[in-house]
């Protein structure tokens, strides 16, 4: 069945190349597990809306037309071709809802995640990226897997105002004011699980960050960045893209 083109917003058509963008930058570095995880990204307009994937389409096939629009119950709410997993968006549903500052949601299985989420510590103090992710980092105990609604309130109660929250046996989800903001968060704190697993497996005793320079943090990172945050990476990220396949545009 063929659907007559949806005319699209250039806010909208932005955020559609952006997430697009996420999800195939997700294949590169890794962190995905076949079609299951998502990003969530919040439609301007204040109508409740959200990009998702189409589900089962693997993340280095997401095109910016190919991702579906939905209600904050995970129902299309526009004609597309494509499945929807409203399943897989109760996670993302619950925290859209509880945290209207955030513009996008990112939820991984990342193999180092999961196995830092599986834990008792969590995340220890013992890298450069470990402290970037602990100054707003928040833990949500395993429930099973996320398909009921009761769970909703726990997940944005533990969440809070932080930026990371690892989900205890499960993964890594990050959240941001826009996508960028989320998938630099999110980098940042897989490379402090793949740091933090490669140090154990030394067998060395591991050296801890004093609690004195984790206090600054947050205001060295301002500076490394030009107070950019994101925005210094992505145009280089979305640049690399487009050398290797600038399809996801389309």
């Amino acid at each position: 069945m063929r659907y007559a083109p949806v005319m699209i917003e250039p806010t909208e058509q932005s955020l559609r190349v952006d997430l697009a963008a996420c999800y195939r930058l997700i294949a590169h570095f890794g962190w995905d597990d076949l079609v299951f995880t998502h990003v969530s990204a919040r439609v301007p307009g204040g109508h409740h809306h959200f990009l998702i994937n189409p589900y089962g389409m693997l993340f280095d096939e997401i095109t910016a037309s190919s991702l579906v629009k939905v209600g904050e119950n995970g129902e299309k709410v526009d004609k597309s071709p494509h499945p929807v997993n409203p399943a897989g968006f109760v996670i993302h549903s619950a925290v859209h809802a509880g945290r209207p500052d955030v513009g996008c949601v990112l939820h991984v299985h990342a193999p180092v995640g999961v196995a830092v989420s599986a834990q008792k510590e969590g995340l220890l103090p013992i890298s450069q990226q470990a402290t970037i992710a602990l100054t707003s980092l928040a833990y949500h105990d395993y429930e099973g897997i996320a398909l009921r609604d009761d769970e909703k309130p726990r997940l944005v109660r533990d969440l809070g105002d932080r930026t990371c929250l690892i989900l205890r046996n499960h993964g890594l989800l990050t959240v941001g004011g826009t996508i960028a903001d989320a998938f630099l968060a999110m980098f940042t704190l897989v490379r402090a699980c793949e740091v933090q697993l490669l140090a154990q497996s030394g067998g060395a005793k591991l050296l801890t960050v004093d609690p004195g320079i984790l206090a600054g943090v947050r205001e060295n990172a301002r500076a490394v960045t030009k107070g950019l945050g994101s925005a210094i990476a992505w145009p280089a990220l979305l640049r690399r893209l487009d050398r290797i396949d600038a399809g996801y545009r389309s």
